[in-house]
């Protein structure tokens, strides 16, 4: 179909769907494609890579598969710390007990794993939601927890209860500098981050939208609930999952369960949360905002030179940060995701999709 072009605004139908991925879309992603790949690591000290960097990344790309779940379709977890548990446990399993494991397969299977965990406690989601369902999947958080605690064969009978993997090694680079470790968690995060945006974009995105806006309008018109909901939570679990398993094998090397509390499902929430419901980049957002704002916290005191004890910074981290999060789901309930686009519509300057 032929059209015309008004600036950036398009006359015809199949244009206008493409409204979000315009000129300066592009650019902006490979600039900052090209700036993470290249200008990063020539600037960047080791203790940004593992203090910053590296988390952020592992953390963004569980936030954007809980985001998945509970922003595109409308399903409450609170057990997104257990998949990403079972990603890791059954990661070290295969490496452990299957020879020549390739890494970047025993990470996949490690997704695969908590695939067919979430879609297990998922299916309460067929016949209830809201704050049932969440309890729901609060269950599969202290079922993993006791389970990997009690249960020696998921830690190849480790007498401490913790894991540690042997040397990453991928066609047979080592991933042993920051550098290289940062870079592979970036290669997933990139190809995941477009693998939710096609999906998202897709019938199957538009399904489960509808699901999350309206289920009984959905099963009207002819969205099947049982294959939305289950496909939400496979594909959520699955990225959740080899998040997981990055955290493990890349970020700490060795852990035991309580890497993977219900404190880090909470803490993924709220990064939905406060990203943004709904949207790709809030997962950035809300990671960037959970990984980067204790530490500035912890450094305020010593920049203002107000003397403070551990345990003091401690408590007034913990009260200003509670406080910043309420603040922002004050002023801006939608999340940092909505402060972003509304600066673009203003701005009409540097346009990026939802």
């Amino acid at each position: 179909m032929l059209y015309r072009e008004n600036g950036q605004f398009k006359t015809s139908y199949r244009a206008d769907q493409q409204i979000f991925p315009i000129r300066q879309d592009r650019t902006f992603i490979a600039v900052l494609l090209l700036l993470a790949v290249f200008g990063i690591p020539l600037v960047t000290s080791e203790y940004v890579f593992q203090a910053l960097l590296i988390p952020f990344l592992i953390l963004a790309l569980a936030a954007l598969g809980l985001n998945i779940l509970v922003g595109y379709c409308g399903q409450i977890s609170l057990g997104t710390g257990a998949f990403m548990a079972v990603g890791a446990y059954a990661a070290y399993n295969f490496t452990v007990r299957i020879n020549g494991m390739p890494l970047i397969v025993a990470l996949l299977l490690g997704g695969l794993a908590a695939t067919a965990v979430g879609v297990l406690f998922g299916l309460p989601s067929l016949r209830i939601k809201g704050l049932y369902l969440a309890v729901a999947t609060l269950a599969a958080q202290f079922f993993t927890d006791w389970a990997f605690l009690r249960i020696p064969w998921f830690t190849d009978n480790s007498s401490s209860g913790s894991v540690s993997v042997p040397g990453l090694a991928v066609a047979g680079m080592a991933i042993d500098s920051p550098v290289r470790k940062y870079l592979f968690c970036l290669a997933f995060l990139c190809i995941f981050a477009l693998l939710a945006k096609n999906l998202v974009r897709g019938h199957i995105g538009r399904e489960w939208m509808a699901i999350r806006d309206m289920d009984v309008a959905a099963e009207v018109i002819g969205i099947r609930p049982v294959y939305a909901k289950l496909t939400a939570f496979a594909v959520s679990s699955f990225i959740v999952g080899i998040a997981g398993a990055l955290w493990g094998f890349v970020y700490l090397g060795s852990w035991e369960p309580a890497a993977f509390s219900i404190d880090r499902s909470f803490q993924l929430l709220f990064m939905v949360i406060i990203g943004g419901l709904g949207s790709i980049m809030g997962a950035f957002f809300g990671a960037g905002f959970i990984v980067l704002l204790p530490i500035l916290l912890d450094q305020l005191p010593q920049w203002f030179g107000i003397p403070l004890s551990v345990a003091a910074a401690s408590h007034v981290e913990s009260m200003v940060f509670g406080a910043l999060i309420v603040f922002f789901l004050i002023v801006e309930p939608h999340g940092l995701a909505r402060l972003w686009s509304t600066a673009k519509e203003k701005l009409r300057l540097w346009p990026f999709p939802h």
